[in-house]
């Protein structure tokens, strides 16, 4: 394969499950109802310790970035705290860009305690943080007993009280509808001025993509079936035309994970029982948990009824594998392969930021994951940089989301 005329920032990224539970035929969900008596903390040592390991991995192979996120109460994603695990890799890198991607913010008491805890880190880190928000998945509203049909209201109004701690002099007051804060006054304050970048995960919601597109964040779609990514890309491209400005490639980033092996043959057979465990057993939950009532607008959820129907989309757990490739909910294959599979993404959809290139998944073992990683970074990332294949850190090239990037599109960015 040729090198691609657009080019791509890779974001390693892994979910840290606990894969040693029953399989998913045997239980109702890996998700808030899977009993704690199947987690053994010795095995989990030793999980958090490969799956850290991985992290600092990325930075020595020319990963632009890497990153974590906020899951509660299940197998799938095992990190309730995605701050203590990004400073635990800031503590052990130098230059790779760490995103935490991203607090749940509806689901913590107070935002100041976000805003410190990111700032914290960035000042650590010589600003090096990618402050991810998200609302939280539907199944945390069960585990964490918060409200779903608020959560959007109290999402923005943490973002925005979040930013201005940020960005303004305290002590200020803050009185709003869900937080009454007399005194802001966030100590220490970010590295990154203003601000650090901050962007928008999301699987497909038209208020969030709306919002993301109003403030130029990057979003992300995340575990999609492409022509859906098409679909939401679209979506954030028409909103951005009403706040008059043509979108980025890095304004829109897909979550899609990789892997690669000598040959196609190989890297299926390497790879299928670990992504089956991921679609299979990992992500198997019940609609009444994925969507609790009020969770989804009327708006997004017609939309995303509309989706599935087009695109013939089923739940997570009813993919078979042939679908899974098919549709490229996963990228599996030779380093050509993959690359070319990768290249949809940027030269037909426009995209610029790649999340999970050569991801662990599932019940994948340490020894893979390495190879894959590597394999990844030294035959694939290629074709999507300049000669020298040097991660973005390295050139000078600014993070997605930031002030300097931004300021390279024509109309002024929305305050």
């Amino acid at each position: 394969m040729t090198r691609s005329s657009r080019s791509l920032q890779f974001f390693h990224f892994g979910l840290m499950p606990y894969p040693y539970i029953p399989d998913g035929s045997e239980i109702e969900s890996t998700w808030v109802t899977l009993s704690n008596k199947y987690y053994d903390p010795k095995i989990g040592h030793r999980l958090y310790n490969e799956y850290l390991d991985q992290a600092v991995l990325a930075e020595r192979l020319g990963y632009d970035g890497t990153c974590v996120n906020e899951h509660h109460q299940n197998a799938y994603g095992t990190m309730p705290d995605p701050n203590v695990m990004a400073s635990h890799i800031v503590a052990r890198t130098k230059e790779i860009h760490v995103g935490i991607i991203g607090n749940a913010l509806p689901l913590h008491g107070n935002p100041l305690r976000v805003a410190e805890s990111v700032a914290m880190l960035d000042v650590i880190s010589g600003g090096r943080i990618i402050s991810g928000f998200v609302r939280g998945t539907g199944m945390e509203y069960h585990s964490m007993r918060s409200n779903p049909a608020t959560s959007r209201e109290r999402f923005w109004e943490a973002h925005d009280l979040i930013v201005k701690a940020w960005t303004e002099p305290g002590p200020f007051d803050w009185q709003g509808k869900y937080f009454d804060i007399p005194y802001v006054n966030t100590w220490p304050r970010p590295f990154q001025q203003p601000h650090p970048p901050i962007w928008l995960p999301g699987q497909g919601s038209f208020e969030t993509i709306r919002e993301a597109a109003k403030r130029r964040y990057p979003f992300m779609m995340v575990f999609a079936p492409l022509g859906f990514t098409k679909l939401n890309y679209d979506m954030y491209r028409r909103a951005a035309e009403e706040f008059g400005y043509e979108p980025a490639p890095e304004q829109l980033a897909f979550c899609v994970g990789t892997y690669v092996a000598e040959t196609d043959e190989k890297a299926h057979a390497e790879a299928k029982e670990h992504i089956m465990w991921l679609f299979h057993t990992g992500l198997k939950t019940p609609e009444q948990y994925f969507f609790p009532p009020g969770y989804t607008s009327g708006a997004s959820l017609r939309g995303m009824l509309r989706g599935r129907d087009k695109f013939n989309i089923k739940p997570f757990w009813e993919l078979s594998y042939e679908d899974l490739i098919e549709q490229q909910y996963m990228i599996v294959g030779s380093p050509a392969t993959v690359a070319e599979k990768l290249a949809i993404y940027t030269d037909e959809l426009g995209a610029g930021i790649h999340v999970a290139g050569g991801m662990q998944v599932g019940t994948m073992p340490h020894w893979k994951v390495v190879k894959n990683m590597t394999l990844f970074a030294e035959e694939v990332m290629p074709h999507f940089r300049p000669p020298g294949n040097q991660p973005a850190w390295k050139r000078g090239v600014p993070v997605p989301g930031t002030p300097a990037s931004l300021r390279t599109r024509t109309a002024p960015a929305v305050a």
